[in-house]
C-alpha cells in the first residue's frame, strides 16, 4: 500500500520536475533571443553572447552603465548565501536589484521611460520582448548615471566587441564655447607651395561696367493747328431800280 503512493508521488513530481524544466529551457531560449536583439540595437559584435549564461547578463550589466563585476558578485552572493535563514532571501533578490539597475539605463537608451522598470522586475522576459521587437533605436546619449562615480557600480571596464558608453552622458557645449589656452590650429605642411597656373593663362578681365542709358525724357503732345473758320457763301441781292423808273402801279 505505502509502495504504491509513493510510486505515484514520486510520479506527480518527475511530471512537475519535467514540466519545469521545459519551462525553465524556453525561458532561456527566449530570454537569450531577446537579448541577442537588443545587443544587436546597441552594436555589440558577436551574437553568441547573448546565448551564453551569466556571462549575458554581464554584458547587459555593461550596456546599463554598472560594472559587470558588481553584477558577478550579486549572481555569486544570491546563490552561496541564499540558504541563511531571513536574510537569505533578501542576498537572493540582489542579482534581481542589480539587473534593475541596468534595465533602467538601457531602457532609457531605448527611449524608455523609468515606469518600465516596474515591469522588469515581474516579468523580466516581457520587458526584453518589447524592448527587443519595438521600433526604438539605441542612444547613448543620457544623463550620467547616479552611481557614476561609485566604486562598486560604476562600469570602467573595456571589453572588446562591446561599446563603451559615455561615461558622464551627453553635455551640450557651454555658450561661447572657447578653445582651450595655448591651442595652435594645425599649419600647412612644411614646403607646401600652391600649384601655378597653366603657362600663357590670363585670368580674364573683369566686366566693365556700364550705366544704364537714361530713356529719352517725354516730349508734350503737339496741340493740333486751329480749325479754320467756316466759309459763308455771299447772299444774292436784287438788282437795284434804274432812278426815274416809277414802280408799276397796281392793278384794278
Amino acid at each position: 500500500m505505502y509502495g504504491s503512493s509513493d510510486s505515484g508521488y514520486f510520479a506527480i513530481l518527475a511530471v512537475f520536475g519535467f514540466l519545469f524544466f521545459l519551462f525553465a529551457v524556453a525561458g532561456y531560449v527566449l530570454s537569450s533571443w531577446f537579448l541577442m536583439k537588443i545587443f544587436d540595437k546597441a552594436g555589440v559584435q558577436g551574437r553568441w553572447r547573448a546565448w551564453v549564461p551569466v556571462y549575458n547578463y554581464l554584458v547587459f550589466a555593461k550596456l546599463g552603465d554598472v560594472s559587470p563585476w558588481a553584477m558577478l558578485i550579486a549572481v555569486g552572493a544570491g546563490l552561496l548565501l541564499s540558504q541563511i535563514p531571513v536574510l537569505g532571501f533578501i542576498i537572493s533578490l540582489l542579482p534581481l536589484a542589480v539587473a534593475a539597475m541596468a534595465a533602467w539605463r538601457v531602457g532609457l537608451k531605448l527611449q524608455k521611460d523609468v515606469i518600465w522598470v516596474v515591469l522588469f522586475v515581474p516579468l523580466a522576459i516581457v520587458w526584453l520582448g518589447v524592448n527587443a521587437f519595438d521600433k526604438s533605436r539605441w542612444n547613448p546619449n543620457v544623463p550620467p548615471a547616479p552611481w557614476a562615480s561609485n566604486g562598486l557600480f560604476a562600469d570602467r571596464t573595456v571589453w572588446q566587441g562591446i561599446p563603451v558608453q559615455p561615461a558622464a552622458g551627453y553635455a551640450a557645449p557651454p555658450a561661447g564655447y572657447q578653445p582651450p589656452a595655448g591651442y595652435q590650429p594645425p599649419a600647412a605642411p612644411a614646403g607646401y607651395q600652391p600649384p601655378a597656373p597653366p603657362a600663357g593663362y590670363q585670368p580674364p578681365a573683369p566686366p566693365v561696367y556700364q550705366p544704364p542709358t537714361t530713356p529719352p525724357a517725354a516730349q508734350p503732345p503737339v496741340a493740333p493747328p486751329p480749325a479754320a473758320p467756316p466759309v459763308v457763301p455771299p447772299t444774292t441781292e436784287p438788282p437795284a431800280a434804274a432812278p426815274g423808273d416809277a414802280p408799276d402801279a397796281p392793278k384794278a
